[in-house]
Order: structure tokens, then C-alpha cells, then sequence
């Protein structure tokens, strides 16, 4: 085959670019490393300068100067590692220059600045130092605790091996004291003559015990008037007296009712009995009497105050092992039990970072979808959502969830459905994930609809379980938890064991799954259909599910238009499809990868 002389030469041009590319390419990286690393000590003088001089200090333009060398060694060298410090510096100049002049803007651009490395740069070695930042200027400057709380508890998230997770968690469990004093300040702001509990003391009710049980999984539910602080422990069992090992709460500044009913046997191969009694002046210890339990988990939920005690089932009745706990938000602190020993939250008869090696990887990573708890919200005495006092959410949601029911037997073979309720009746926000775990649900799916004051607003949303991201989100928590967004802010710091759990990675696959398929289903036939995307938030109904779960918001009742949808079977029979279609393809995804292992 005869090769032109024409096509040689444009052969010959492209190797010989391939030779000069070659030759210059490494070098030229070289010299935008060099040329990165100059521009950053130049600025870096630029800074220090500055905070030598008390009279620089004074002027803006002065720390303007040197900010903006940074900001153009940003610009000019994007991927380069000296882009995460400038922009750490830059930021600490603004935080510092707001020190001078007090205005809100600076101080604003240091938290965007900080933000940016987190995103940008991940795996800098500032970021973890730059997200604490973000934590003081919350706490020091704004004196927003709770959001500071927040900011600080992402460094253990994030940067769980980086050296400032020391530092955040001294923060945090400085924060946690001042905030739980801050909860109960506002609740006696908020607490009126009329709505005053009808006695005179100034020690807190302890007004009742209940509890959902089986024989692996328990919760014990205490109801308290308003937030209190408390410690627990576990005591070894006293064979001398008869007695079993007890896991105690004492609850501080409190006393119980006469009225209340003290005792409930359980008897579930767990928990023998629950018991609450005045241990001391100004204390109630609420005992659980144990028969065999391991893992176990204490938190409080907030309007109305409760603390809620999840145990499950031990296979061997044997010592547990145990390893220590983080205190929570609420205070709620250990205390030396009568063999000296500190006990916290339990982890079972395994060390924590001991793996089993008998278990498989669909077992750990919970990849088996055989049983889903629908969740219809409100009910009863609760209505939800209204529109002019005869629609109501929770009969939409009651309804959707027949038909989900149906529809997940009809499309998912060998899947059992259970509804926390199946007809009109209240269900305790904290007994509907107590199902879930009694069930041993795979899934736990919470229907909601939606409401706001702009009839305009209307779409789609669906929730996992985490720190809220927005006002968005923080408003739509408030509504389904029936509390206020203050409350909110404020339970979002007992969030951190459960944001380490993988569930959460798992609620969000499942999140964006069903968010997806209800988006492609209904489109066809009810366009437009707005996508208001996937999003977290912290929703009581969520808090210590042991399977994935998700809430959905599907549609606003304040909106025309999802208003006669939501009232229409062929739209929820069309809805109810799409959340099938995502199930199925988290179930489908969850079983490859479990093959691909």
C-alpha cells in the first residue's frame, strides 16, 4: 500500500507534537507547582506582615491587599494543593478582619470560604481545621450553639482521624451542657398559666412508662413533662437479694404522680419488668428489670419530652463487653455502677472493630428486602395537613398506603407488607419505628403529605434521616416531628451514632431510588410533575429505625392542582407504582452488589 507524501508529512507533525508534548508537558506541571508554592509564601508574607503591624491592622485595604493575593493564586492555580491553604488563609482573614469591622458580610465569606475547602478539597490537610472554624464562628461570633454543635459534629463525621476531632469533641461536650440549658429555658418561656402543669413544685412529672416488645427487640418509652437530664448505668445482678441484672435511669429534678402506672411487666425474654419509683429527693429512677439483652441505645425526643430505651436480644447470656459512649446532647451521663465499671451504650459480646467472620456480607451490609414496614403519618386525633377541614392528610396517606400495600405483594414476590396503623387511630411517633424494629422490617417507608402557605409551591420530596441542610428541610421536620424548628435545630445534635451507621448510607440510595421512580411513573400521564429532589432532615418518626427508612412528602395539599391529584385514585394507583419501581431497583442494586462481592 502506497502512502502519500502528503499524508507522511501530516503523520510526521502529529508524532512530532506527541515528542513536544512530551518533552514540555512534566516540565511545565513543574513550573505551575513551583509558581503555586512562590505565590503562596508571597501571600503568606503579605499576612503575616499585616498581623505584625497594629497600624495596617487598622485599615481594610490593608487586609484587602493580601487577600487578594490569595484569591488570585486560587484563580490562576485551581488543582494545585496551595489552592485549599489560600483559601483557609483567606478565609482567617476575613473571619479576623470582621474583629475590625463588625460587619456581618466578613464574617459571612469566612464561613463560604471554609465551606469551599470542604467541597473542593476534601482531603486537604486544612479542611478538618477549616470546618472547625466554621464551629467557632458559629459559637464565638453568631452564638448560635446549636449550630455550632452541628458544625463541630461534622469534623467527628468527616475527619474522624484528623487532628482536630480532639478539639470538637471538647466543644461539643461543652455545647451540649449549654443547650440542653437552652431547650429548658425556652420551654419555660413558651409555658403560660393555661398551659402549666396543675402542681406547685418546681421538680419536674415523671407521667408514664409504656412499651412495645418481642422476643428480640424492645422500647421502653419514659414521658416526662419538659427536658430533663439524666444518667444510666447498668448494675450486676445481686443473687443474695434476688435480683437481675438492671439497667437504671435517673432522672433529675423530677418526682412521680400518684396516678402513674409505676410497674409494667414485660416479660419478653429481654426485659422482665419496667418500674419507676422516687429514689431520692428531686430524683426518679425508672429500672429495667434484665433477663438477657445486648446491644442497647438511650435518647431523648423532644414536644413532648420522652426518653426512649431501644435493647435487643443477646445470642448468649454472657457478660456483655462494652466500649464508651459519647455523652448526648441531653446530658444523659454515665455513672459508676456498684463494681466500678462504666458502662455506656452497649455493643454486644464483640469488640466493635471485631468482625464476625461467620456473617456474610448481605447480613452486614442488610441487603435482604423480604419485609417493609409503610408508615401511613398522623391518624386519629392527629389529622395532618388540613384543607378546609375535610381533606385531610392522614386519610390521604392511609390510602396510598392500601393501595402501596398491595401493589409491593402484587409486584415483589415473597415480600411481607406491615402498616404501623391500617385504619384511623393516633400512633405514638416514637411507637411507629418500635414497630418497624419489632417486625425486623427491611424498609421502613414513612407517607406524608405536604403544605405550605404560597399555594404556588407543589412537587415532590423524599427524606433520609440526617442533619438538615436547609430551611427547607428544617421547616418540613418541624411540621411532621409537631414541633418548632428551634427544637429541631437543637435535636440534630443526637445525631452522630446514627449518622456513623450505615443505614443512613443505605436510606439515601433508597431515597434517590424512590425519589426517581415516582418522578418516571407519574410524568407520562400527570405532567409536570416538580422534582423537589431528595434531602435530610431529622424526623422523630426516623430516629432509631435499625433498617433504612425514608419519609416522603408527595405532594401539597395547598396546592390546586395536587390537590385534586391527591384525591384521585388513578394518581395514587400511579404514585404507588413508582415507589414499587423504586423499591425495586434498591432491592435489585442491594442483590448485585452482594453477587459482585
Amino acid at each position: 500500500m502506497k502512502i502519500g507524501f502528503g499524508k507522511l508529512n501530516r503523520i510526521a507533525l502529529i508524532l512530532s507534537l506527541l515528542v513536544w508534548s512530551m518533552i514540555y508537558f512534566l516540565p511545565a506541571q513543574e513550573a505551575g507547582a513551583a509558581n503555586a508554592k512562590t505565590a503562596l509564601q508571597a501571600a503568606d508574607n503579605c499576612r503575616r506582615g499585616l498581623y505584625l503591624s497594629k497600624e495596617k491592622m487598622k485599615f481594610r485595604d490593608r487586609w484587602l491587599h493580601c487577600i487578594k493575593q490569595y484569591e488570585a493564586l486560587v484563580k490562576h492555580y485551581p488543582k494545585m494543593p496551595e489552592a485549599g491553604s489560600a483559601l483557609y488563609w483567606e478565609g482567617k482573614l476575613y473571619r479576623d478582619l470582621y474583629g475590625q469591622s463588625h460587619l456581618a458580610g466578613d464574617l459571612d465569606t469566612a464561613i463560604q470560604l471554609f465551606e469551599q475547602i470542604s467541597q473542593d478539597y476534601p482531603e486537604h490537610r486544612l479542611a478538618d481545621d477549616a470546618q472547625y472554624q466554621i464551629g467557632e464562628i458559629y459559637y464565638r461570633e453568631k452564638k448560635d450553639y446549636s449550630k455550632a454543635y452541628v458544625e463541630f459534629l461534622k469534623i467527628d463525621v468527616r475527619f474522624p482521624d484528623g487532628d482536630m476531632s480532639p478539639k470538637a469533641q471538647a466543644m461539643m461536650e461543652q455545647l451540649s451542657t449549654l443547650i440542653s440549658e437552652k431547650v429548658e429555658a425556652n420551654w419555660s418561656k413558651q409555658t403560660d398559666k393555661k398551659t402549666a402543669p396543675a402542681f406547685t413544685s418546681t421538680e419536674t412529672r415523671v407521667t408514664g412508662l409504656r412499651h412495645i416488645s418481642t422476643p428480640t427487640y424492645t422500647r421502653v418509652v419514659i414521658e416526662v413533662d419538659k427536658p430533663v437530664k439524666y444518667d444510666f448505668n447498668v448494675l450486676k445482678a445481686d443473687p443474695n437479694h434476688k435480683k437481675p441484672r438492671r439497667l437504671y435511669l435517673d432522672l433529675k429534678d423530677t418526682y412521680v404522680t400518684a396516678d402513674m402506672d409505676s410497674h409494667i411487666p414485660i416479660r419478653d425474654g429481654l426485659l422482665q419488668a419496667a418500674r419507676a419509683g422516687q429514689y431520692a429527693k428531686g430524683v426518679v429512677r425508672v429500672v429495667l428489670d434484665i433477663q438477657n439483652i445486648g446491644p442497647y441505645k438511650i435518647f431523648p425526643l423532644y414536644d413532648p419530652f420522652r426518653i426512649v430505651v431501644d435493647v435487643s436480644g443477646n445470642p448468649k447470656p454472657e457478660p456483655i463487653q462494652t466500649v464508651k459512649s459519647k455523652k448526648p446532647i441531653q446530658n444523659g451521663k454515665k455513672t459508676k455502677s456498684v463494681n466500678g465499671s462504666n458502662k455506656g451504650v452497649q455493643k454486644g459480646t464483640k469488640k466493635a472493630d471485631e468482625p464476625d467472620p461467620t456473617s456474610t456480607i448481605v447480613s452486614q451490609l442488610g441487603l435482604n428486602v423480604k419485609k417493609i414496614v409503610i408508615d401511613p403519618g398522623h391518624g386519629g386525633k392527629d389529622p395532618g395537613c388540613l384543607f378546609d377541614d375535610n381533606l385531610k392528610e392522614k386519610d390521604i396517606v392511609l390510602t396510598l398506603a392500601h393501595i402501596l400495600k398491595k401493589k409491593i405483594q402484587e409486584k415483589i414476590p415473597k415480600c411481607e407488607v406491615v402498616l404501623t396503623r391500617d385504619k384511623d387511630v393516633f400512633v405514638q411517633l416514637d411507637e411507629r419505628t418500635g414497630i418497624a424494629n419489632a417486625q425486623k422490617a427491611d424498609l421502613f417507608i414513612s407517607l406524608h403529605v405536604n403544605a405550605h402557605k404560597q399555594s404556588s409551591i407543589s412537587g415532590l420530596e423524599t427524606y433520609f434521616l440526617n442533619i438538615a441542610t436547609d430551611e427547607s428541610a428544617m421547616s418540613t421536620a418541624a411540621k411532621e416531628n409537631a414541633t418548632s424548628e428551634k427544637n429541631i435545630s437543637d435535636l440534630q445534635s443526637i445525631l452522630k451514632d446514627l449518622m456513623l451507621n450505615t443505614n443512613i448510607r443505605e436510606s439515601s440510595k433508597l431515597a434517590y431510588d424512590i425519589q426517581k421512580g415516582m418522578l418516571n411513573t407519574l410524568t407520562p400521564g400527570f405532567n409536570p410533575v416538580k422534582d423537589l429532589g431528595v434531602k435530610q432532615a431529622p424526623f422523630y418518626v426516623l430516629i432509631g429505625a435499625e433498617m433504612p427508612g425514608i419519609l416522603l412528602e408527595v405532594g401539597f395539599i395547598t396546592n390546586p392542582v395536587e390537590r385534586r391529584r391527591l384525591q384521585s385514585s388513578e394518581y395514587l394507583e400511579t404514585l404507588a407504582s413508582g415507589i414499587v419501581v423504586g423499591i425495586r431497583e434498591y432491592r435489585e442494586s442491594i442483590t448485585q452488589a452482594s453477587a459482585e462481592f
